[in-house]
């Protein structure tokens, strides 16, 4: 058949699969499946391959027709869109297929979301028990049909074998946070797809926040009059287009079932979050009666931790039934979150009403009335057949929480302990630790890395996310069901920076929840990634690079040169380079180690797979006078010697948005050894940042100013010492956007090098001073 081509030999190809398989050989050869998540099982018949080219049959046969029929359409659909290979789905069900779907409830599959894919002479057979199991198929199917350094629209040899496969864990989630910033219902609906194309099955929506409520309840309309709007505050200006403007945006429950019926049918299990009992100033500013002061709150402008709580009492948990009531209705999921994270006490610990409540109840502090609240709301989800889902921060502050309740460790410090206590209790665990599984947090310490906060957490520290609890034993750790990542979204205003945060580290959770412990290879991920990175470009997935992009070390050589190291964070890929302005391709001059160039010059480097692919785009590092006396803020450690959050600036005129490695309420940066021999002038580029960072106000660091305006100052060796420059801040205290100050030094500063401290004066609660860069000059 002209779409079925023969059996056939290739060379390699034997040593190929030993290298798909985790079997160490020697030489670049790259596996035929090359595959993510890893399968169960990978069989290969060691010899052989089948083509499968344009016009190629599908069929379907057995069980559940119609369903698996639409997962073959969609299949076809994204081939074609993403490797421009047009297949056709079968008329009849005895047509002879190259591809073939069957579902057999009595398949020997290992689980109801397994499959297995057999490829031998007669085609391609996707074999399992369910639907979903068949829909897993269908993905991995499609990475066969997209394998390393494919071209559009030719034939693709898809190696012999059998992949026989099943997820490791049955919770395999990512949170999506739509209440600091509103996603759209088509940009939801394409993360959901992106989602199931990594094998991942639940969407926790966080749906509930202080900064906005976006669920319609059509019993409260005020929760959406009210409750959804907030001043454009800060950069929320430059999404409403004013700051006159409010951000606004919720779902209808129209909207709602539309995603959830879409997400069903790719196999994700949409999971609501409704906060509680923190976590809820927009929903107070809509009825102050659910807060303790009885005062009406504006929607909160700021990030971080509020202090208005619900109040502890009989109308607060009718309102709370209410709405669950609604959720209910509108999510057929077995699970539902209500949150009970960052429960700030301050205001229940000085209401006399509520902590006559506590005595009466026969309870000691307000954790433990925390914990008597969210017994009163899990039951009313119990009684309707759900399951509570919860934050593990009342077991943090010694408390417990309903028996049902599925906890979310987020609090992965100290070996996990906080999810080990919790599996002692008795409750079911999903992993999403803060430090490696939160993907608001930026990605590396680049010059162009996005907004975020720290500490960072790479693609690798991902990837090794512990998903047992140290000490945890073989019956203990049955109860972890599940790994989750984080979206949160107080710096993450667009969706486009949603797919930088979470793509490539997708990939890794992926791995984290499918494939089986003994799979985790970060050698063998990084070699797959290339096939999975060509496939999120071909999707039209703006994802980070940062993980594979070039890092500049410059230092100062003879004569004025410049001795230039390339790195990247990784240590994975061909970083090549041009020194003739041209971008590099996969043609040019591969680093091979530390090279000196005269000044005047400019460096390009970018990263390449084995196989020609562009890992990471070109980076640039100018070098002349300035190179050695200039410093971006994202390279100066923080006075505090705290990890920096990166802030974003103001829109520009022209060209992209700063970005700015700030210690929030610490306006005070280090340069430790600056060369500052025969230097007499400086000048700093910076940008006032609108202060909204809620509780770090109470860690702010105000510092003595010598003028209205304030200054920014740089001492020499510490942060009291000689005064080297004072830049006045008067003529740019009201502006928008970077400026610019200039000084003469103040002193002859001499011959070597000497440690800098440079920082803002005044209070950065009127206003965060962040520094964008520092040059010095002769």
């Amino acid at each position: 058949m002209k779409y079925l081509g023969k059996s056939r030999i290739s060379p390699g190809l034997a040593i190929a699969w030993l290298m798909a398989t985790g079997v160490a050989m020697a030489g670049p050869a790259v596996p035929p499946w090359s595959l993510l998540p890893q399968p169960a099982t990978l069989s290969p018949a060691g010899t052989g391959a089948t083509e499968i080219a344009r016009g190629a049959v599908v069929a379907v046969r057995g069980a559940d027709r119609q369903q698996v029929q639409s997962i073959a359409e969609r299949l076809v659909q994204r081939v074609a869109d993403t490797n421009g290979l047009h297949l056709q789905l079968a008329t009849a069900s005895t047509a002879r297929a190259a591809i073939t779907f069957e579902v057999n409830p009595r398949a020997d599959v290992a689980d109801d979301a397994g499959y297995r894919i057999t490829v031998n002479d007669t085609g391609v057979l996707v074999t399992a028990r369910t639907p979903r199991g068949a829909f897993y198929g269908s993905v991995t199917l499609w990475q066969l049909l997209t394998p390393p350094g494919w071209t559009r629209g030719t034939p693709v040899e898809v190696a012999h074998g059998v992949i026989d496969d099943h997820p490791r864990f049955a919770w395999r989630a990512l949170l999506l946070d739509s209440g600091r910033h509103y996603q759209s219902v088509a940009q939801i609906k394409q993360l959901i797809d992106w989602m199931s194309l990594n094998k991942l099955n639940v969407l926790l929506w966080h749906l509930t926040e202080d900064q906005g409520w976006r669920l319609e309840i059509p019993k409260y309309p005020e929760l959406t009059k009210i409750g959804t709007c907030r001043k454009s505050v800060g950069l929320d200006s430059e999404l409403t287009g004013s700051a006159d403007l409010p951000y606004c945006g919720f779902y209808t429950q129209a909207d709602v079932r539309d995603i959830v019926r879409y997400a069903a049918e790719r196999y994700v299990d949409l999971v609501p979050e409704i906060d509680l009992p923190g976590h809820s100033q927009a929903a107070i500013a809509a009825y102050p009666w659910l807060g303790v002061t009885g005062q009406r709150p504006s929607v909160w402008t700021d990030w971080g931790v509020s202090p208005w709580l619900l109040k502890p009492d009989e109308k607060t948990l009718q309102f709370v039934d209410d709405v669950l009531d609604d959720v209910m209705r509108l999510f057929p999921s077995r699970y539902v979150s209500i949150g009970g994270d960052e429960a700030d006490k301050q205001q229940w610990n000085a209401s006399p009403e509520v902590q006559a409540r506590m005595r009466a109840l026969g309870l000691a502090n307000a954790d433990q009335l925390q914990g008597w609240f969210t017994n009163q709301v899990a039951a009313h989800l119990i009684q309707h057949g759900r399951t509570p889902v919860g934050w593990d921060d009342e077991l943090v502050a010694g408390a417990k929480l309903p028996a049902s309740e599925v906890v979310m460790s987020w609090h992965g410090d100290d070996n996990e302990r906080v999810a080990l206590t919790a599996i002692r209790q008795g409750h079911d665990v999903v992993m999403t630790p803060q430090e490696s599984l939160y993907f608001d947090h930026y990605q590396s310490d680049l010059p162009d890395e996005w907004q975020g906060p720290p500490p960072a957490a790479t693609l690798q520290q991902a990837y090794d996310t512990a998903v047992i609890p140290n000490g945890a034993s073989a019956t203990e750790a049955r109860r972890v069901i599940g790994v989750q990542a984080g979206l949160w979204t107080e710096q993450m205003p667009t969706f486009a920076h949603d797919q930088h945060a979470v793509f490539p580290r997708i990939a890794a959770l992926s791995e984290l929840g499918w494939s089986p412990v003994g799979a985790h290879d970060w050698n063998g991920f990084l070699h797959r990634m290339p096939a999975e990175l060509a496939r999120y470009r071909a999707l039209g997935i703006d994802y980070a690079d940062s993980a594979f992009a070039p890092v500049f070390q410059v230092t100062a050589a003879a004569n004025g040169a410049f001795r230039v190291e390339l790195s990247n964070q990784t240590g994975f890929g061909t970083i090549r380079y041009t020194t003739d302005g041209s971008n590099p391709d996969k043609q040019s001059p591969s680093y091979a180690g530390p090279f000196t160039l005269p000044g005047n010059a400019t460096v390009h480097a970018a990263t390449f797979a084995p196989d020609g692919f562009e890992l990471a785009a070109a980076r640039t590092q100018v070098l002349d006078e300035t190179t050695l006396l200039s410093r971006d803020s994202n390279v100066l450690p923080t006075c505090s010697k705290q990890p920096a959050s990166r802030l974003e600036g103001s829109r520009p005129a022209q060209g992209s948005k700063p970005v700015y490695a700030v210690d929030i309420g610490n306006a005070c940066w280090l340069w430790p050894q600056a060369p500052l021999d025969g230097v007499k002038h400086v000048a700093i580029t910076a940008e006032r940042i609108a202060w909204r960072f809620g509780d770090e106000s109470k860690d702010a660091v105000v510092r003595r100013k010598t003028s209205t305006a304030g200054d920014f100052e740089i001492h020499l060796d510490t942060c009291s010492g000689p005064l080297l420059a004072r830049l006045p801040l008067e003529s740019a205290a009201q502006a928008k956007g970077q400026i610019r100050l200039d000084a003469k030094l103040a002193a002859p500063v001499g011959a070597g090098v000497r440690n800098l401290c440079v920082f803002a004066t005044g209070d950065p609660r009127d206003g965060q001073w962040a520094l964008a860069r520092m040059t010095f000059s002769k």
